[in-house]
């Protein structure tokens, strides 16, 4: 609940309510707690608490059950219990002004993102890739950008992968070496992703997050991301998120600490983020968890174990909120004493015990104070939500959905030119080109063959004549060889008669 003073009652302890200073909001929190400690409704409380104030939220919603923000809650035995000890003698139900969004277009507006947007580095994990597989994915980003081609869709990135691996010889010497095996990794890992229906998250409209900064009536508006179906790809459903949060931090315009923060953003299975996540990523991560806080975004990380949470990024979080753990095993007896570290503590009870005695709806709370600091862990009972609890039915939430204001903004996609379309009429031209090459090849060697037929013809003509008068030469010179012969005996034997004839006178 939301006062005039910036405070939102979130809880109430023996000594009283327990406040979140509203211009310390956007220092970050953890909700944690085992399953069915009640950190769903810790999530709706906070939430609703800032819509009143007018400050937007965005969470994922795993079951469902987060949808009852949009509705008018009710009395109840439980609520009725409670308002005594809260201090609350007559509860304003009231719901949220909720829209709601699905990657996969099927129970929100659909929710999108471009290749380039997700860039490499988020992809390399959602691909699950190596770092040589990264490295490469990294020079394809860097050629498609230098050639001004736009990734925007899955058979965009596809399609330059083929083109970078056909013309690997060309770009090893810019950009260094492009393996085949890396490009086949890749491609697989692509076609895998596809197959989870992963192909409908990546094209356009792509996602405008200033979308979440909306507020209906002085309310902030509830962005709730139905998650059930998306949590079956784990790793999908972390990347996506994280994409929001880096989108966010890109995007938004630097405005220090206000009274308010612009958003709040609600990181559910938090744990999901930080598993098999490289320590490179890690780092970027605590670095946009650093610094959006100046963009006025308070980040409120939802998980069952607060050491789910790398040290790094859990030192960032000022706002805490602890239901209780379970400790069977020596591991969780471990996290259980270092949950209890810490908090500032209470002498008025252990804190060790306190985590393993929490019943539902119980949780240890230590806020930040005006200056900053955290202030001394409390035992508390956590608020009931002024809205349902529980999920809705689906003919409201298609109503919300055709009420909303973004209706009809990003559930019809469309496909403009970018590298795939680029690319092929690339390949189309140079297909062209070289079946025009063909042909004129042809046809000179046509040319050619014709010439050489002609050439042939008329040595052939030129040999026949030759022949022939060599032939008829022959004759000739044989005939007058012969005629020759012939005279030359005759006139010998007209001499050698006379001269006998003359001796014997």
């Amino acid at each position: 609940m939301f006062t005039e003073e910036k405070q939102f009652y979130i809880a109430h302890c023996d000594n009283g309510p327990l406040y979140m200073v509203g211009k310390m909001a956007n220092r970050h929190g953890l909700i944690a707690g085992a399953t069915g400690t009640g950190k769903t409704v810790t999530l709706q409380v906070i939430a609703e608490s800032f819509s009143q104030a007018g400050v937007p939220c965005f969470m994922a919603d795993m079951k469902g059950d987060l949808s009852g923000i949009s509705q008018t809650g009710k009395m109840s035995g439980f609520i009725e219990k409670r308002c005594p000890e809260f201090g609350i003698e007559n509860p304003q139900f009231k719901g949220c002004p909720t829209r709601f969004f699905d990657v996969f277009g099927e129970q929100g507006h659909p929710l999108r993102a471009t290749i380039s947007d997700m860039g490499p580095q988020l992809l390399s994990r959602l691909l699950g890739l190596n770092e040589t597989q990264t490295g490469v994915l990294n020079i394809v980003f860097k050629i498609a950008d230098d050639r001004g081609l736009l990734l925007i869709d899955m058979k965009d990135l596809r399609l330059m992968l083929d083109y970078v691996a056909k013309n690997a010889k060309e770009f090893t010497t810019t950009y260094g070496t492009i393996t085949s095996m890396s490009v086949g990794a890749i491609q697989r890992a692509l076609l895998a992703l596809e197959a989870e229906g992963a192909e409908q998250f990546f094209g356009e409209p792509a996602f405008n997050v200033y979308d979440f900064l909306q507020t209906e009536n002085g309310q902030g508006v509830m962005n709730v991301l139905a998650a059930d179906k998306l949590m079956l790809n784990p790793k999908l459903y972390s990347t996506f998120l994280l994409w929001l949060l880096s989108e966010l931090y890109t995007q938004l315009p630097e405005v220090g600490d206000q009274e308010l923060p612009k958003l709040i953003f609600f990181f559910d299975e938090a744990h999901m983020l930080f598993k098999d996540t490289s320590k490179a990523l890690v780092d970027k991560i605590e670095q946009v968890i650093r610094l959006v806080r100046s963009k006025g975004v308070g980040v409120y990380f939802v998980t069952q174990s607060p050491d789910d949470i790398p040290d790094a990024i859990a030192g960032q979080l000022g706002n805490r909120i602890l239901h209780g753990l379970r400790a069977y095993t020596p591991k969780e007896q471990k996290a259980v004493k270092a949950a209890a570290q810490t908090f500032r503590t209470n002498p008025a009870f252990n804190t060790e015990n306190a985590i393993l005695e929490l019943g539902t709806g119980e949780a240890l709370v230590s806020f930040l104070d005006e200056k900053g600091a955290p202030s001394i862990v409390e035992r508390a009972k956590i608020l009931f939500p002024l809205s349902q609890i529980g999920a809705i039915t689906d003919d409201e939430r298609r109503t919300l959905i055709r009420q909303s204001r973004l209706y009809g903004t990003y559930d019809k996609s469309f496909d403009r030119e970018s590298a795939y379309e680029v690319l092929v009429a690339e390949q189309q031209q140079a297909e062209k080109r070289a079946q025009k090459e063909a042909e004129e090849e042809a046809k000179r060697k046509e040319k050619v063959n014709d010439k050489d037929k002609l050439t042939r013809s008329a040595k052939s003509s030129s040999t026949k004549s030759s022949t022939k008068k060599s032939t008829t030469r022959k004759a000739a010179e044989k005939a007058i060889n012969t005629t020759a012969t012939t005279f030359g005996r005759q006139l010998g034997k007209s001499i050698f008669r006379s001269l006998l004839g003359g001796i014997f006178k």
